[in-house]
């Protein structure tokens, strides 16, 4: 990715105590070019460990991290643990087969 950083990504839970634990930024400013990247490049780059990632909240909608992040996108990482009825709720179940908004 480029130098210009464009697109702010939050960790939420276990991944927030990550990167709080390894004295990194518990928000990032990260590039995504003009294409897109999948969240999982993202995650890649921020060095989030990949098991503990359960889904990815890009503009407010849940998705699977094949999903492809474009430039100033609102991003969100979403930890592994999350409670059933959280789950249905937010539409983590359903992440891997279409998006889900939670506006």
């Amino acid at each position: 990715m480029s130098s210009k950083a464009n697109t702010t990504i939050r960790m939420f839970g276990a991944l927030h105590t990550i990167r709080k634990d390894r004295g990194l930024a518990t928000e990032a400013e990260v590039t995504v070019p003009q294409g897109g990247c999948a969240a999982s490049a993202i995650a890649r780059e921020l060095e989030l460990p990949f098991d503990k990632i359960e889904a990815v909240f890009v503009n407010r909608k849940v998705y699977a991290l094949d999903h492809v992040v474009q430039p100033g996108d609102r991003v969100a990482f979403i930890p592994t643990g999350i409670p059933g009825s959280a789950r249905l709720l937010l539409g983590i179940d359903s992440a891997g087969q279409s998006a889900k908004s939670i506006s």
